[in-house]
């Protein structure tokens, strides 16, 4: 597998444990939620940090 699909796949997962910490708490301000896209945020800035250097 490669970076890239790494990447893929971790931003699928964050993504998909956001809705659902989203449908749970309906507090966009929740710290795990926050968290969670913070943490998104960087894979998708290495994710395209990436694809920039193809």
């Amino acid at each position: 597998m490669t970076k890239i699909q790494e990447i893929t796949q971790k931003i699928e997962e964050l993504r998909n444990l956001m809705h659902c910490l989203m449908n749970e708490s309906h507090k966009l301000t929740d710290v795990e939620l926050v968290t969670l896209s913070q943490e998104l945020d960087e894979l998708l800035n290495e994710y395209n940090r990436l694809l920039c250097k193809k």
